[in-house]
Order: structure tokens, then C-alpha cells, then sequence
């Protein structure tokens, strides 16, 4: 399905080089530095992540892959400014987290990280456009310049018709489109997608995939966590945790992806 024509999201952003193959002379517009995140509970210590160095350029496409256990949700967490890291240093667009506000994180997921997720997380008694416009919202955009914002890119989405419907009416690719549209609406420089076919089907995680590819081929940055090997092709870059360890960082071939379940050709 054609969606996202004339999408014109990141376009500022250039085309960049995986660190897995070669490094260009930008910075990097996210990177880790010995990263460890260690839970407590009791007299019992958790290591979720231990001594993590990853940097990633602005515009790549990035799957970072493991199975449950492996630290990828920790990861996750810690990437979205969702949590903090126990050691080690975390710039996110040359800014030291370490040393930002609660407030000031929020400011941060808020305009630079878009965030999708397996679950769409869409307010049940809130039309699509207003789930859309709730980013806006905060950012404190006038009613008017958030209707038309929001109602402009669910149009690109191929939702034009759908603007008025509640999450209820909606297929769960409808959804997901919606809950994408809201990640975008404030052109973050991150899209951080955590799952994001895992409650779909195989033909409508397929189109979730075209979708954040054409995003890519726009210059967007895209996260994509996955357990999923073969959602993880879509990526050019692979990066797989184990034990809460990087154990590879490569780049790849991009092929079309195939979700578990899906029939082998």
C-alpha cells in the first residue's frame, strides 16, 4: 500500500553511515558510553545492561534485536529518557542526559523522540486526530495550527477518511498508523519503535515496515526493538543484545522483512 506520498519528514537530515561499516565525521546524534543499569531487589543484584558503547548517526535505520532477558526493554527505557542508567555516559543530539531535569527530560520526549509501540497506546475515548494532535498539545500549539498539523499528516497515512473515528472503529493497522502519525507529528529527530508489528498480522506488519522504510528514505532516524530476526531485516543496521551485552553491531543487507508466522515463499 503507497503510503506517506511526498513525505517530507527529516529532509534536513543527510544520509549517514553505519558505524558498523564506516564511521563519517558527524556526530553521532545518539551515543553510549559504558552504559550498566543494575536493579536491586533485596540483597540481590539484577545487571539488566553492562558496559554498553553504541553511537548511532542521525538518518540511520537501526534494529536493535534480543530475546526476552537480553536487556533490550532496559535499552529501551534508557534510549527513550524513559529511565536513567546506573553508570556510564548517554548523549542524546550532543546533550549529556545525565545531568537534565525530570522537566527538562520531558521537554525531550516531547520534540526530539517519537515513540510507537506494540500496544498503539491510543486514548480510547479520543477521536484519531485528537490522539494525533496530543503531542501538539504540549508543545503548546494553538487549536487551529494542531487540527490542521494533525489532520495533515493522517491524510499522507492514508487516514483522511478515518480522522473522526475512535481507536474502537479502527483495525489494528489503522491504529498503528494513528499512533505513528502521533510520533511524527512534532518531527522528532529519533523514532523509537518498540515492537511495532507485534500485534498485527503478517500483511499489516509488512505495510508498517514499507512505512517506516519510505520514513527512512526521507532521513528519519529510526530504533526499531525487536525480538523478531526477520523484522529486524528491514534495518541496515543490526545490533543484537544478549545477557545485556552487545554481542554484535553490523551492518546488512536490507531485504524484505518477514514477521514470525509469516508463510516462507
Amino acid at each position: 500500500m503507497p503510503f506517506l506520498k511526498a513525505f517530507p519528514f527529516q529532509s534536513n537530515r543527510g544520509p549517514s553511515i553505519s558505524n558498523a561499516r564506516v564511521r563519517s565525521n558527524r556526530k553521532p546524534i545518539i551515543a553510549l558510553y559504558d552504559i550498566s543499569k543494575t536493579y536491586h531487589a533485596g540483597e540481590v543484584s539484577i545487571h539488566a545492561l553492562s558496559k554498553i558503547d553504541i553511537t548511532i548517526d542521525s538518518g540511520e535505520f537501526v534494529a536493535i534485536v534480543g530475546q526476552s532477558g537480553s536487556g533490550k526493554t532496559t535499552l529501551l527505557d534508557i534510549l527513550g529518557c524513559l529511565g536513567r542508567p546506573t553508570a556510564g555516559e548517554y548523549w542524546l543530539d550532543a546533550q549529556n542526559v545525565e545531568f537534565l531535569s525530570d522537566e527538562e527530560l520531558t521537554t525531550i520526549r516531547n520534540q526530539k523522540i517519537g515513540f510507537v509501540f506494540q500496544t498503539f497506546h491510543l486514548l480510547p475515548r479520543k477521536t484519531a486526530i485528537e490522539n494525533v494532535q496530543l503531542p501538539l498539545q504540549y508543545a503548546g500549539l494553538s487549536s487551529s495550527a494542531q487540527r490542521t498539523h494533525a489532520g495533515d499528516l493522517l491524510k499522507r497515512m492514508g487516514l483522511g477518511d478515518r480522522m473522526q473515528h475512535f481507536p474502537t472503529q479502527l483495525s489494528g493497522g489503522q491504529q498503528q498508523r494513528v499512533a505513528i502519525a502521533r510520533a511524527l507529528v512534532n518531527k522528532p529527530a529519533i523514532l523509537l519503535a518498540d515492537e511495532p508489528t507485534g500485534n498485527l498480522d503478517s500483511r499489516t506488519g509488512q505495510e508498517v515496515l514499507a512505512m517506516f522504510d519510505q520514513l527512512h528514505q526521507g532521513g528519519q532516524t529510526i530504533i526499531l526493538i525487536t525480538h523478531d530476526h526477520g523484522v529486524a531485516q528491514a534495518a541496515s543496521r543490526r545490533i543484537t543484545l544478549s545477557d545485556g551485552q552487545v554481542v554484535s553491531d553490523e551492518a546488512q543487507d536490507r531485504s524484505s522483512p518477514r514477521m514470525d508466522g509469516a508463510e516462507q515463499p
